[in-house]
């Protein structure tokens, strides 16, 4: 299925049902009076996250989306059904905001999070609601008030814990495919990442965390260049940076100006990617030369970790792993098994 991280709806709940006007009529009952029962209510359009999607792909085929509404009321005292309620299942990470207005909706971050984006409509009141001592036979009841419409605008921004962020045909898809499970498309192109991946990385064998591949950044990304800054939202929610730079390219000012630059484009689209924890992991280090760059690089980024890797090869994939996870620890609490490892 098709990647698609944003997409416009449409959403409508149901209207009330309107109220009875009806007259208890039965043999040997005289001035029965009135027993017009109540309309239903409408349906509620109700959000809600599912950790089964990915893809926000069905909302470009199908953008109208209508719940049922209420049944009216009926004689007898009989209450009108209230109409079904539409449960519109949305990815983790998909936040919502009104199309018109641009204000800020709700945020779909949990497993099973649910959120009433459209009210139904209340039902109407039947004839017997109206009935009095100085009015006994009302002929008069309410119409069903109608639903809410409202245009909405979807964004998906993945839930990871490190964000893969660099230059294209630096290493990204490689280096997610050795630490994880994920089998993004690899090739010795630029480019070749055209959607976020996402892959489940296992420290030991009870901590894990999850990382993000994202396309490739060249500069001029915020003004549109390349894949532009369509998927740097994905980056947003991230906690830690891991900055690839390519150990292929001599001399250093090559990698240092390419992390200078990266770190420009992220600061252009959101001042708090730029301020972000990095980990800079220094890929390719089975070419030759590349040792020299090391001592340079460290000496270039003294904020940083500087670790050299080689995806290819596994070189200091596992140092990588675990100078991640360490500074996950830092951003969050330890876990209460963790705590009592360190005492």
């Amino acid at each position: 299925m098709k990647f698609v991280d944003q997409a416009t709806i449409v959403v409508s709940s149901g209207d009330g049902g309107p109220g009875c006007l009806s007259f208890r009529r039965e043999k040997y009952i005289p001035r029965g009076g009135p027993d017009g029962g109540d309309g239903g209510r409408g349906g509620h359009v109700i959000l809600a996250a599912s950790s089964q999607k990915d893809t926000l792909f069905r909302f470009h085929m199908n953008q109208h989306f209508r719940a049922e509404n209420g049944q009216p009321g009926q004689g007898k005292n009989k209450h009108g059904r209230n109409g079904a309620d539409l449960i519109i299942h949305l990815p983790l990470g998909t936040s919502v905001h009104d199309a018109e207005t641009g204000a800020f909706l709700t945020d779909l971050t949990r497993p099973d999070q649910t959120f009433i984006i459209a009210e139904g409509g209340m039902g109407g009141r039947g004839n017997a609601r109206f009935a009095t001592a100085t009015n006994r036979a009302p002929r008069y009841t309410q119409p069903g008030t109608p639903g809410q419409q409202i245009r909405l605008r979807l964004e998906l921004k993945l839930l990871a814990d490190a964000g893969l962020v660099g230059l294209p045909n630096v290493g990204k898809s490689t280096l997610i495919s050795r630490i994880s499970a994920a089998r993004p498309k690899i090739a010795d192109y630029p480019f070749t990442t055209l959607v976020p991946n996402l892959g489940v990385v296992a420290v030991d064998s009870e901590h894990s965390f999850v990382v993000a591949d994202i396309p490739g950044l060249i500069e001029g990304a915020s003004q549109g260049a390349g894949l532009g800054h369509r998927f740097l939202r994905h980056v947003q929610r991230c906690r830690v940076l891991v900055h690839l730079l390519d150990a292929g390219q001599t001399p250093v000012d090559d990698p240092l100006g390419d992390f200078h630059r990266i770190n420009a484009e992220l600061a252009a689209f959101d001042p708090s990617l730029a301020e972000k924890p990095q980990i800079v992991a220094l890929n390719k280090m089975d070419l030759t030369g590349a040792e020299d760059l090391v001592p340079l690089l460290r000496q270039g980024l003294p904020e940083c970790e500087v670790i050299p890797i080689s995806a290819v090869t596994g070189r200091g994939l596992e140092e990588l792993k675990w100078a991640v996870f360490r500074m996950l620890q830092k951003q969050s609490p330890l876990p209460e098994d963790l705590e009592e490892e360190d005492e």
